[in-house]
């Protein structure tokens, strides 16, 4: 008999709930009713959740939201959903984007991996973008990486074909084994015009955590492909 219990995935996050401000509180109080989606296990029709038909762009792991609110206002045509772990980002986003008053963002608390297998449906994307995600640098901890063969594989299903695939990270390493994966992977096609990666685009802007790695001398690598 297996005394081990069921098979648990390794998760590429650490759940660090941190302090949330009385202000962070607030927001998700006042604002999750508009901007939050629930995890319900179940795949959605988000044009109906946002009220419209538009392309779909995820964000996965948007930290404290810099990025997304940004997307928002600089893409208006396009919906947007963000996922992230950690509560005090969460609720610094709802803020500004109720701030902002962004109606096409959609937010959940919960892990990407479980929301991409079970709420998302099969070509309803048009985009992923994943910033700077974890980089475990200890070579024991690698494997707990998001980037890995089995999620491409996931996010080519969710995402249509001649859709995009956005990466970027600021940890050398991981820049060559998120491109070294992509290479091996006959589902994403590189649209760089030369080499591995590319120049910063324009709808990524550099986030106040990007400029702090920027100063400690940090290089940054963007990576994007195309759904075959």
């Amino acid at each position: 008999m297996n005394q081990e219990g069921p098979h648990r995935p390794i998760k590429s996050f650490v759940l660090r709930q941190g302090r949330i401000t009385v202000a962070q509180q607030r927001a998700f109080e006042s604002y999750w009713p508009k901007f939050g989606l629930d995890y319900i296990g179940q795949v959605r029709n988000f044009d109906a959740e946002f009220g419209r038909p538009a392309e779909t762009v995820l964000e996965i792991g948007f930290g404290n939201g810099e990025q997304l609110a940004f997307s928002a206002g600089n893409e208006p045509s396009r919906n947007f959903i963000g996922v992230e772990v950690h509560r005090p980002g969460v609720g610094r986003l709802l803020h500004t984007i109720a701030a902002q008053a962004s109606d096409n963002v959609r937010v959940y608390h919960h892990d990407a991996v479980e929301v991409l297998q079970h709420e998302i449906g099969a070509g309803s994307l048009a985009e992923v973008r994943i910033y700077f995600p974890d980089p475990w640098h200890k070579k024991r901890h690698n494997k707990r990486r998001l980037i890995q063969p089995d999620l491409l594989e996931l996010l080519a299903d969710r995402v249509a074909q001649g859709g995009s695939l956005h990466l970027a990270t600021d940890w050398a390493d991981y820049a060559e084994h998120m491109s070294a994966t992509l290479q091996a992977s006959q589902l994403w096609e590189n649209r760089a015009e030369s080499g591995e990666f590319v120049a910063r685009p324009l709808w990524r802007i550099e986030t106040h955590f990007e400029k702090r790695g920027v100063r400690l001398g940090h290089g940054v690598w963007d990576l994007l492909y195309r759904r075959r």
